[in-house]
């Protein structure tokens, strides 16, 4: 008797809407997803399930998440929501995308991969892998820590920290995104240099206010090959340029703001980066 087939994993819709720190999560998620061996669907009715990573920040974005979120429960049927409009309330306190799409399955806010992940258990149990299904469980972030990548091959976003401590009073994303929580400086260099190795030729720092990285941690020490370093913005990106100019690539910093140790960054801008480095660019909000 020929051996059966295998059975056929279970295919995840996905859609990934809004900024760069949403890609992130995004690509987080999907790292999770096919690390557990579920496959992704390209279109909305060959799926098991369809996942919609939201923006919630200007009404334009607001009405395409909405709009998504329809169009994929009008063809699936199975939707769960996450991203920054599922933080979102509605005018009388109640969750803004239930009272909008009432038959999602899900939502969470940002940066919640295992909130997704325990809604995707619960409605498609993933698939059975004698080889593996005895191994602990590992965070989504270090299992591999390049992961799925949703950009180019040449570049790459680096997320150093999420959340905000400010309260801008014209800006919303505190209030879905929380306070500012930086990544360890040694797990964020090991993206990096996995990241670098992988072949990525420009590196895209970015966080809701990356001048403000470490302040939550009162810039403890970390450790990177064993050397102690600071949680720093200036340290994290000396460490950062010397990693791209290893591997000829780039670094280029997002979301900054002008906090006085910025001047420290600028000096380092000042090197020939023809072969790679840090380069002379600030993207300021």
């Amino acid at each position: 008797m020929p051996d059966p087939l295998p059975p056929t994993p279970p295919r995840i819709g996905f859609v990934s809407l809004g900024c760069p720190k949403a890609l992130t999560d995004s690509e987080l998620i999907l790292t999770q997803l096919s690390a557990e061996g579920y496959q992704t669907s390209k279109t909305f009715a060959g799926a098991d399930l369809v996942i919609v990573n939201t923006c919630g920040f200007i009404d334009d974005a607001v009405k395409e998440s909405l709009d998504t979120i329809g169009e994929a429960l009008a063809e699936n049927g199975k939707v769960i929501v996450t991203g920054c409009l599922g933080a979102r309330s509605a005018g009388d306190g109640g969750n803004l995308v239930r009272q909008v799409h009432p038959k999602v399955l899900a939502v969470t806010g940002p940066h919640a991969t295992q909130e997704v992940m325990d809604a995707v258990h619960q409605h498609v149990p993933k698939p059975h892998d004698p080889f593996v299904d005895l191994v602990p469980e590992a965070r989504a972030e270090f299992r591999g820590s390049a992961g799925i990548k949703l950009t180019p091959r040449h570049y790459a976003y680096l997320k150093i920290s999420e959340g905000c401590n400010h309260r801008c009073t014209f800006c919303i994303i505190p209030s879905m995104r929380g306070d500012l929580v930086s990544r360890p400086i040694g797990e964020v260099l090991a993206e990096a240099r996995n990241l670098l190795r992988a072949g990525v030729k420009e590196l895209l720092v970015i966080s809701q206010d990356t001048s403000a990285y470490g302040v939550d941690v009162k810039y403890r020490t970390g450790f990177v090959d064993g050397r102690p370093v600071r949680t720093r913005m200036t340290e994290l990106v000396r460490e950062l340029d010397r990693l791209a100019r290893d591997h000829g690539a780039w670094v280029r910093l997002h979301y900054v703001y002008p906090y006085p140790h910025v001047d420290e960054v600028i000096e380092l801008m000042a090197d020939d980066v023809s072969k790679g480095g840090l380069v002379p660019y600030l993207d300021v909000p």
